[in-house]
């Protein structure tokens, strides 16, 4: 131990398995038997695992991480985008698989997965539902778009319901399709099963959420959670692996809690973000660890456990919000009911944590609260638009309520070009030294 650590510190166990299930994961996608879709099933169970060979791949872990592994890679990606008349402000995930896909390889010169159809998701950032485009006009395949109608305010379950059955007959529609044009039969009863497992899986996320946003030393840090948060949500796998893994993640997540092993042994400050970082510069969160400051995460890196609908009751305990998706014990016999119960019946939750800032303004000083953070650190992004969306608000509420906050600038999670690195490095010292902060000395 380093003179100035306080508490142990481990290796996490849990990730050689999660290295396993990714890099598994990639190999299924390069399967000359999949039917191989660009797109994403939404926010809710994966219906496409349902088939015998039917794989989507949804552009935000797939462009994150293009950008993470190999940077001149993802900005062939880019250019070739821009070459095409594609401008910059598109969203730099989009950039970076359109760009592959024009490139005709991937970062290690395999050839790019033929994508064979288009299933945009139809919500969380404006370019989304653009997404599918050039996937389509490139291969001349077919693409579906979903609807996802939403309103402002309290729960209204007269005013919900039309627009929760749009949304079913939506995916019922492109199930339909791709039963037809692909000649594949979706199997019901494994679609209820997948939900099954997808339910208890994010239970697990949930506590494993909790527990690090809530312990002191964090048994957990944002960087760790990236590392894994897409397993089984965004990256579909097995759904038994999925739940295996994540208990896993959760036992030892739990154990470390119980047992202060630290994320960061010398925890002294602690901070939040909202939204994505930059994939290709992560090393700032270990950066900030030399200041002893461990980053808790933001309602972004938490989806998958859906912990951002976490909040603190008038007599300041923490529980849930209130609940208006369906109940847990509702029966579930047929295709229809299933695809109901996932995409729930409040139309409100479909932006999920995009919406959040409207429907509860203050739900980032909330967030900040229940992770007993100290400071905030949030992205400027100049295009991208979803992920900037009231993030001046954001600063203000949280200035107003004692936190305190850094502002920093750059492209788009997905797109490393306007960050200037160093600049940003001296933005964070400056920002602890005025917190009366230095580093520790090796």
């Amino acid at each position: 131990m380093s003179k100035k650590q306080i508490w142990e510190t481990r290796p996490l166990e849990f990730w050689a398995k999660a290295k396993e299930l990714r890099a598994g994961w990639q190999k299924s996608i390069e399967s000359k038997e999949n039917v191989v879709g660009q797109g994403n099933t939404g926010p809710y169970c994966n219906w496409a695992d349902a088939f015998p060979a039917i794989t989507l791949i949804e552009d935000n872990p797939a462009g994150a991480m293009i950008q993470a592994k190999n940077e001149p890679y993802a900005r062939k990606a880019r250019l070739a985008c821009e070459i095409r008349g594609w401008g910059r402000e598109i969203c730099g995930y989009q950039g970076n698989c359109w760009g592959g896909q024009f490139l005709g390889y991937i970062e290690d010169g395999s050839p790019w997965p033929e994508r064979k159809m288009v299933v945009p998701m139809p919500c969380q950032c404006d370019q989304h539902t653009k997404r599918g485009q050039q996937a389509r006009d490139f291969e001349n395949m077919p693409q579906w778009s979903a609807d996802s109608p939403i309103y402002y305010g309290s729960y209204h379950e007269e005013r919900d319901t039309p627009m929760a059955e749009h949304n079913v007959y939506c995916y019922l529609r492109v199930i339909n399709d791709i039963e037809r044009i692909f000649g594949q039969k979706f199997d019901d009863e494994e679609y209820i099963e997948l939900l099954k497992a997808d339910q208890e899986a994010r239970k697990y996320g949930a506590e494993v959420s909790r527990l690090m946003m809530t312990t002191v030393p964090a048994p957990l840090s944002s960087k760790d959670l990236f590392s894994v948060f897409t397993i089984g949500l965004q990256t579909k796998i097995n759904p038994q692996a999925t739940l295996d893994f994540w208990k896993m993640v959760r036992d030892e997540v739990k154990w470390r809690a119980d047992n202060q092993i630290a994320a960061v042994g010398n925890e002294r400050f602690r901070w939040i973000e909202s939204h994505p970082p930059s994939w290709h510069f992560m090393k700032y969160y270990r950066y900030m660890e030399e200041y002893g400051a461990v980053c808790l995460g933001s309602p972004y890196a938490h989806t998958g456990g859906d912990s951002e609908k976490l909040e603190i009751k008038p007599d300041g305990s923490l529980g849930p919000r209130e609940d208006t998706s369906y109940p847990k014990d509702t029966p579930i016999k047929t295709r229809e009911d299933a695809m109901r119960f996932s995409l729930g019946r409040d139309s409100r939750l479909l932006l999920s944590y995009k919406m959040d800032e409207y429907l509860r303004p203050h739900t980032i000083v909330e967030f900040a609260t229940i992770c007993k953070a100290d400071g905030a650190l949030l992205p400027m992004w100049r295009h991208g638009v979803g992920c900037t969306l009231t993030r001046k608000e954001q600063g203000m509420r949280l200035k107003e309520a004692g936190f305190s906050v850094m502002h920093y600038e750059g492209s788009a999670p997905g797109d490393r070009i306007d960050l200037d690195e160093m600049r940003f490095l001296d933005q964070l010292d400056n920002w602890m030294h005025s917190l009366g902060y230095q580093k520790f000395d090796s």
